[in-house]
Order: structure tokens, then C-alpha cells, then sequence
């Protein structure tokens, strides 16, 4: 609910304002937030007063109010002073409490629902009443991000990207766990994949800091009903992991962008020994010594192109066409040939994926 730091800036400005004195109690006779010291006296006062069937009274030179939340007392309010001004600027601190305690409410609510939400915890039924309930448009254009950064204890990350997207209505920013910041972004009708790249980028820079932090951002693909919201941040989910595994070098990467390592990521392992025993005949990539690695790597970046793969590699094209005929004899396959690059570079990320999940077991 409210903190009492809350509690505490909002008497503050009250007594700025006003320049009267106030006090908040909890229902157990605990001061929680006050404007002048020796707030403690009036403890045994509040907890008889809270007793008491009054809603407003007099004691002791202060005016006492009660402060309820859905018809149950939440807070005790002392006000110094007991003329009617004291009494009329009581009221509206009253009033600005029970709103904040609303609008807190309205926003744990929310958070709820869209953890919910995104973690499939939900009926439909349950997402459009709720959804109506809290006021949330059931038809926007959203997208989901997620976040993998080392949190820090202060949760300063958290706080940043809330200082940013948690201050629009129509935006949610949340945490499932230690680990991850996930923002559920509304999108207007405009805006593009390209335009959530450049969102990505804005929230990476403003979490990077001198220690150069590991930061990773993740985003699924834009959905049209707040329904689809869990889809999306599935594909940002798998986006994050798959990442790991092919692009370990990108910081922000989208689900759309992950072409064929998407579906190797859900191949089972037993079925990728499989594919990589009748490709390699019980061999491995990794049995291959540096040199023949690099200049497989390079000969994919270059898409297939001899002579700027050679000048890259400052050999002669001779020397290439060599090492590409030898890799061919221990292999079968040729990498001229599209075909056999296709069946070569799928080998190689079927490898990758199968010494990432390995890891993970260990």
C-alpha cells in the first residue's frame, strides 16, 4: 500500500500549504508520518478515538480524524488546531489520502493483472472483465520488452525505466522475477518494427553506466488485443534465449530478426545428435582445427563469395579454393554449392545449441 515516505511528502506539503501540523497513525497506535515531534504522546488518544463510533473529535488541542479505505480504517489524522478552518483542511487531507490510497490500489491491481497476463495465469473472460474494470483499452497496438540486466539492490534500473514508461497510463512496467524488467508498451497506430529498435536502444542507454553492465533487450512482435500481450512477450522470452546462443555479440535483438536459430532453439536434443551423426559421421565442428573454422565463418559472412572471402582473409584465392576441397573430402559436402552451405551452416548452429544446453545442465 502507501509508503509511509508518501504519507510523509504528502502532510508535508499540506503543512506548506497551510501551515498547520498533521500527524498519520496506523489502526495499532504506530506514528507512521508526522510534521512535528513528540507525535508519540498522542498514540493512547488515536487507539481510544479509533474505538470510538466518531468519524471526527477533539482532543487535547488537536482535531482527530478517521481515514478509511472501502469502509475500513486505514489511518488515524491528528491536525493541530480545533477551530472550524482545522476542521475544513482536515477533511481535505483526509480526502487526498483516501484518493491516494485509491489510486495505489488501482495501480497494484494493474500490476497484478498484467503479470497475470503475461504469465497466462488468466481465463479470457477474466482478461476482458478485468481489463474493462481497470480501464485498460482491450484493442491498442502493444509490444512487449524484456530487459536482462544485474540488478542492482537498489533496484535504480527499475526505477529509471519506470521514470519513463511507468509515468504513462497506458504503459506497464513490471518484474517476474530477480532478474528481468518487462515493459508493456502501447504503440500508436504509426509506429513501426523499426521504431521499437529505436526504443530499445533509448532504454539501453539510459541503463548503462561506467561499470559496463551486461545489458540485453528483448521485444516480441506487435499484437492488437490485450489478449495477444502473453504471445508477445513469449517471443521476447525465446528472442532473450536464443540470442544467447547465436548473437551473443547484440545487445537488443527482436523476434522477427531470429530466423532459423528460432526453430533449431526448439528441436530436442536427441533429435539434433541425430541430424549432427549422419552430417558428420560421428565428428564435430569442433574437431575441425582454427584455420578451417575461420575460414568457414568468413566464407558465410561473404555469402559464399571466394574471392572476397580469400582478400579478407589475405590468402590467395588458390589457397582458399584448397582448403575449401579438403574440407569437402572430409565432409561430403561442398560449400560452393548452396545446397551443401545450407546443410553446413544449420550443422554448425545445431552444434551451438546443443553445447548451450549442455551448459545449462551443468
Amino acid at each position: 500500500m502507501i509508503s509511509n515516505q508518501i504519507l510523509q511528502n504528502t502532510i508535508d506539503g499540506l503543512k506548506e500549504i497551510t501551515k498547520i501540523d498533521f500527524c498519520i497513525l496506523d489502526t495499532a497506535g504506530k506514528v507512521l508520518a508526522a510534521t512535528f515531534s513528540g507525535a508519540e504522546d498522542y498514540v493512547q488518544e488515536a487507539g481510544s478515538f479509533a474505538g470510538s463510533s466518531a468519524d471526527s473529535q477533539i482532543m487535547h488541542g488537536y482535531h482527530f480524524f478517521k481515514i478509511f479505505d472501502d469502509r475500513q480504517l486505514e489511518y488515524v489524522l491528528l491536525a493541530n488546531g480545533g477551530g472550524d478552518g482545522v476542521y475544513m483542511v482536515g477533511k481535505m487531507a483526509v480526502f487526498q489520502i483516501q484518493n491516494l490510497l485509491v489510486a495505489y490500489k488501482e495501480r497494484f491491481d494493474k500490476d497484478n493483472f498484467i503479470k497475470n497476463l503475461l504469465l497466462d495465469n488468466l481465463l479470457l473472460v477474466d482478461i476482458y472483465n478485468r481489463s474493462e474494470k481497470l480501464h485498460i483499452d482491450m484493442q491498442a497496438r502493444r509490444v512487449v520488452y524484456i530487459i536482462e540486466t544485474d540488478r542492482d539492490k537498489d533496484g535504480s534500473d527499475l526505477k529509471k525505466i519506470k521514470g519513463i514508461y511507468g509515468s504513462r497510463a497506458q504503459d506497464f512496467v513490471t518484474a517476474v522475477d530477480e532478474k528481468d524488467i518487462i515493459v508493456v508498451k502501447e504503440l500508436s497506430e504509426n509506429e513501426t518494427y523499426e521504431d521499437l529498435y529505436k526504443t530499445a536502444e533509448v532504454m539501453l542507454d539510459l541503463l548503462r553506466d561506467e561499470a559496463k553492465k551486461e545489458i540485453h533487450i528483448a521485444y516480441g512482435t506487435i499484437v492488437g488485443e490485450i489478449k495477444e500481450v502473453s504471445r508477445s512477450y513469449k517471443e521476447a522470452r525465446m528472442a532473450l534465449d536464443v540470442s544467447k546462443i547465436f548473437f551473443p555479440e547484440k545487445n537488443v535483438v527482436a523476434y522477427s530478426t531470429l530466423g532459423i536459430g528460432r526453430l533449431i532453439y526448439q528441436l530436442p536434443i536427441p533429435l539434433c545428435k541425430m541430424f549432427i551423426r549422419e552430417i558428420f559421421d560421428n565428428k564435430s565442428p569442433d574437431d575441425f582445427d582454427e584455420e578451417t573454422l575461420v575460414t568457414i565463418n568468413k566464407f558465410f559472412e561473404n555469402n559464399l563469395n571466394v574471392s572476397e572471402t580469400s582478400r579478407q582473409l589475405y590468402i590467395h584465392r588458390n589457397t582458399l579454393v584448397y582448403r575449401l576441397d579438403k574440407l569437402q573430402k572430409s565432409t561430403g559436402l561442398d560449400l560452393r554449392v548452396f545446397e551443401d552451405a545450407i546443410t553446413f551452416k544449420i550443422a554448425l548452429m545445431v552444434v551451438k545449441y546443443m553445447k548451450y544446453m549442455e551448459a545449462l545442465d551443468y
